[in-house]
């Protein structure tokens, strides 16, 4: 399965993105309307310069303590995050977020914003890709 085939199945969802200048406290607000655990940070809405995880503004609650909530997303989010493009494999994308320990991946065409990607989203699209092979096996040992 491919990244673009996954971004698909999500529907029409438009990546939520945060201006640099955001408070903490504002994009904190954002992922608990939204229910999501990611913003990508942007100026424009269609380059990345960095993403904020509800993660992110956890470990810098529990070090820093409440104080961090007035500072801006781009004081605490990470820079240029790893990104993928549409034709990369699902087994790429999920390698890169396992062995770099996150959960979004920003999906760039270009230097241009198309999408992201969550663990969860992978996770969900190998499942279905690996029942549909199990449904074709039975079906060939059933003789369907």
């Amino acid at each position: 399965m491919l990244v673009h085939q996954i971004l698909k199945s999500k529907g029409d969802a438009r990546v939520i993105t945060v201006a640099p200048g955001t408070s903490v406290s504002e994009a904190a607000q954002i992922l608990a309307e939204r229910r999501i655990g990611g913003l990508v940070v942007s100026e424009d809405g269609k380059t990345v310069s960095g993403i904020i995880s509800e993660r992110d503004i956890v470990r810098s609650l529990a070090l820093r303590g409440a104080v961090c909530l007035d500072e801006k997303v781009d004081q605490m989010m990470t820079r240029n995050p790893v990104s993928c493009g549409k034709g990369e494999s699902a087994d790429e994308v999920l390698e890169n977020m396992t062995n770099g320990r996150f959960r979004h991946m920003p999906v760039v065409e270009g230097d241009e914003l198309v999408g992201i990607v969550t663990i969860g989203d992978v996770v969900k699209a190998r499942m279905d890709e690996l029942s549909m092979e199990k449904n074709a096996l039975e079906g060939m040992i059933m003789g369907h």
